[in-house]
């Protein structure tokens, strides 16, 4: 019969990201360990990738599942940090804790610790993890954290650099430039200006084909649909919620402008030429390990011609050498290696 596995994400909230994160956990668990999912959205979680699912925020449904289940993983992402909201490492920490008691191994896979401000999260989160069989990281920062607890975690590049992509269907007129912005305070009125400003230069200089992709429906969805009529070249918006979908649709865009983690993930990692737009640590903390051109948000300039100019000189350069791309994706099988080990 296998092994049975409870994988604790972000999932089935329509998030993108996190979506890619559990459908390379799905690729990397080994073959004979069967998966439950702890979704918000259950049944979209088992129409998308068949595997058994259960009501993330039903405590029976999580009681049954430790009933049958060896292995708890906490899968990848930023789940124990308090700054959006206290509630996100109190419910991981919460669901974690149970498992332990249950008599269940747990493994934290990919995870992005932090930032903790509050002394009862820090403990939680150094409870919690202290009780894990195994530990992985994706960013030295989290490293240095656990690594203070007297924990040993392997660190390497975030999973979804390893995702296999399935080959988008279609393509557009060269070149093709990909957006993904979100909702967030830096992103100011007077920025979202001077950043359509910037994509109408880049268009009456390149004749460049706009793609509007939306990783979180409800969220970046409106903000989409509010930038399509203000540009006055072609664009579309392209909503794709299977991540492995998603991801091959970055080898048919030569430029990717991004806020979202993933969304600069999944371009680089698919030898698309990126700009990023830092909201958050761990955006910063990608930009300097890969070296991505772009701005923290705070820094963006108020000329669109500025920006534009940015734009096009990244559209008309190199890259990320194919070398360092397949390093990367290299060293995120590491994830794989870790939950292998432990699962023996």
């Amino acid at each position: 019969m296998g092994e049975k596995a409870i994988l604790c994400g972000y999932y089935g909230k329509g998030n993108g990201g996190d979506e890619a994160l559990l459908a390379t956990l799905l690729q990397m668990l080994p073959n004979d360990v069967q998966p439950i999912v702890l979704s918000g959205n259950p049944q979209e979680t088992y129409g998308r990738y068949g595997v058994e699912s259960c009501d993330r925020n039903s405590a029976f449904a999580l009681w049954e599942a430790c009933r049958k289940a060896d292995y708890l993983i906490w899968g990848g992402g930023s789940l124990m940090q308090d700054v959006t909201s206290w509630a996100s490492p109190v419910y991981y920490g919460g669901v974690m804790g149970f498992a332990q008691q249950q008599g269940l191994k747990a493994i934290a896979w990919g995870q992005g610790i932090g930032p903790l401000k509050r002394p009862f999260t820090q403990w939680l989160t150094r409870k919690v993890l202290e009780g894990c069989t195994a530990v992985s990281v994706r960013d030295r920062a989290s490293a240095d954290l656990v690594q203070q607890w007297g924990i040993t975690p392997v660190l390497a590049p975030d999973p979804v650099w390893a995702l296999a992509a399935e080959p988008w269907g279609r393509t557009w007129p060269r070149p093709t430039v990909a957006i993904t912005l979100r909702p967030h305070a830096t992103l100011t009125p007077q920025r979202l200006q001077a950043l359509i400003a910037a994509l109408e230069i880049l268009q009456r200089e390149t004749a460049a084909h706009l793609l509007l992709v939306p990783f979180h429906q409800g969220e970046d969805l409106p903000l989409a649909e509010a930038i399509a009529p203000q540009l006055k070249g072609p664009v579309e918006i392209i909503q794709e919620p299977d991540p492995i979908k998603l991801k091959g649709l970055f080898q048919q865009v030569d430029l990717a402008i991004g806020m979202r983690l993933h969304s600069l993930i999944m371009a680089v990692s698919e030898g698309c030429r990126a700009v990023a737009l830092s909201y958050d640590p761990k955006v910063s903390q990608l930009m300097a390990t890969v070296g991505l051109p772009g701005w923290e948000m705070a820094q963006l300039p108020a000329d669109g011609g500025a920006i534009a100019a940015v734009f096009g000189a990244t559209l008309a350069g190199a890259g990320i050498g194919e070398e360092a791309i397949a390093q990367f994706k290299t060293e995120a099988q590491w994830h794989r290696d870790l939950l292998h080990l432990a699962m023996q």
